[in-house]
């Protein structure tokens, strides 16, 4: 696995893609972009890409969503792979993708579903909140 620059600590992020790609091998990797709000939490945008070598770490993934074009506060990120292992091929991942954001719209606990994480690259779960 890529390690940060020297002095850099691993995150909980680093640790979880080393050991799906040690897992599974090459996957895609969908990926949704939150804000955070005291009680509540709001997918932004979506997107996927595959994965395939062990040598993205927390800081490479942050430069590819300053390209999102707007502030984040966290993102949950959902591994796939086709039938007959490696990554899906792009058809399937943009239908696939359709449809957790559609779940997402329904759910937001569906981030825990995912492997979440703020934007320091730590876990998160989202829990639900009684307003009063």
């Amino acid at each position: 696995m890529s390690t940060s620059e020297p002095g850099q600590p691993v995150t909980d992020f680093d640790r979880w893609i080393a050991e799906e790609f040690a897992r599974t091998g090459a996957f895609t990797a969908f990926a949704v972009l939150v804000s955070i709000a005291e009680s509540k939490v709001s997918p932004l945008c979506s997107t996927y890409f595959h994965v395939i070598g062990d040598e993205i770490d927390w800081a490479g993934i942050t430069v590819l969503f300053a390209g999102a074009g707007q502030p984040w506060d966290g993102v949950s990120f959902y591994p796939a792979t086709a039938a007959n292992g490696g990554p899906l091929d792009n058809p399937n991942a943009r239908l696939q993708l359709r449809d957790l954001e559609s779940r997402l719209d329904d759910n937001p606990l569906v981030l825990n579903d995912g492997n979440f994480f703020d934007k320091w690259g730590r876990r998160l779960k989202v829990e639900e909140v009684q307003l009063q």
